[in-house]
């Protein structure tokens, strides 16, 4: 625990209680107020020890980056700030890869919620054969790159938004194959013949067969990782083929709502409600409002999939939709 009278560094001379009064770090501060620093820099440079870092991050003065990089909390978000704080952990002459290089191109549902802060290494590729990365904020290895499959952003060189997408396809497991697949699809820069066109040049790498299972069902409509594996799991279910973001009006054509998964056939939707925008009073009960409209104003009938149903041992969604598309049915009746 930091003593409330103690010292930030034997280089600031300031106390904690010289910064609580204040709305930002002040200039006399020891380190950048507008550009990213490692843990290291903050204890060579500004005499800061871990705890007196933690104690800056839980009082809003600094924001993790990464894990172990820092920087002033009014520093707004960017490609140029994100490449400054990779640029911190990564040789110049490494390629980012995977997550971290969806991460850069803007897909930031790529990496899991503060995955960034805490996640396995980076994932970083050295053109040398033979050369390791020791460091424990980034892992690497090699692989072997076409001409067109590494870009520079701001200095860092990156797989290009189309490698980046054949690398995150090439999962073990479907969810986080077609979750991260769709992110990049999502953001605009390729289209989705241009990924399924690429995808015979991984032939007998490890786990092409996912890839290639996946890209068929890849749509850049999606608007989170879990509603893509809601999808999944609409497809795997061998139902009625879903629609991401079906948009619903009512009798006289004014818009109601754009439901996350649905079949206008069918008048059947799904939607996850996630912890983070889906858990208060408010949230709440704006959800229940919007489609009491829906189903009042149509025939459709809406079902609200929460994160132990999509997750976890006791799983139930394809039973939830299941029994959603046989109401459905029942509830058309004869056309």
């Amino acid at each position: 625990m930091i003593g409330r009278y103690s010292r930030w560094g034997t280089r600031s001379g300031m106390r904690r209680t010289d910064l609580e009064g204040l709305p930002f770090l002040p200039t006399g501060f020891p380190l950048p107020l507008d550009a990213p620093f490692t843990r290291a820099t903050a204890h060579r440079e500004g005499g800061l020890t871990p705890h007196q870092l933690a104690w800056l991050v839980e009082q809003g003065f600094l924001r993790r980056l990464l894990r172990n990089v820092y920087v002033a909390t009014p520093v707004a978000d960017s490609l140029d700030l994100r490449c400054a704080a990779l640029r911190l952990v990564v040789p110049q002459d490494a390629v980012v890869c995977d997550r971290h290089a969806g991460w850069l191109h803007g897909a930031e549902m790529v990496l899991a919620p503060n995955e960034h802060l805490n996640l396995a290494p980076i994932r970083v590729f050295l053109p040398a054969p033979g050369r390791r990365l020791r460091n424990v904020l980034a892992d690497s290895g090699e692989r072997t790159f076409a001409r067109d499959d590494v870009v520079e952003l701001n200095g860092l060189r990156v797989t290009s938004p189309l490698r980046t997408t054949w690398d995150l396809g090439r999962q073990r497991y479907a969810e986080p194959s077609l979750a991260a697949m769709d992110q990049m699809l999502r953001l605009g820069l390729f289209s989705a013949a241009e990924l399924a066109a690429g995808v015979p040049r991984f032939k007998g790498m490890r786990w092409v067969t996912v890839l290639r299972t996946m890209v068929a069902y890849v749509d850049g409509r999606a608007e989170s990782p879990p509603e893509s594996i809601l999808r999944l799991r609409w497809i795997q279910a061998h139902l009625p083929t879903p629609v991401p973001q079906l948009e619903v009006f009512d009798a006289v054509g004014t818009f109601l709502a754009r439901l996350d998964l649905g079949n206008e056939a069918l008048a059947f939707a799904a939607e996850y409600d996630g912890d983070e925008w889906h858990s208060s009073p408010d949230q709440l009960r704006h959800d229940r409002e919007r489609r009491a409209l829906v189903e009042a104003e149509t025939p459709f009938r809406i079902a609200a999939v929460r994160k132990e149903n999509l997750f976890g041992p006791r799983a139930d969604v394809e039973a939830v939709l299941r029994r959603g598309v046989a109401e459905a049915r029942r509830g058309r009746g004869p056309l």
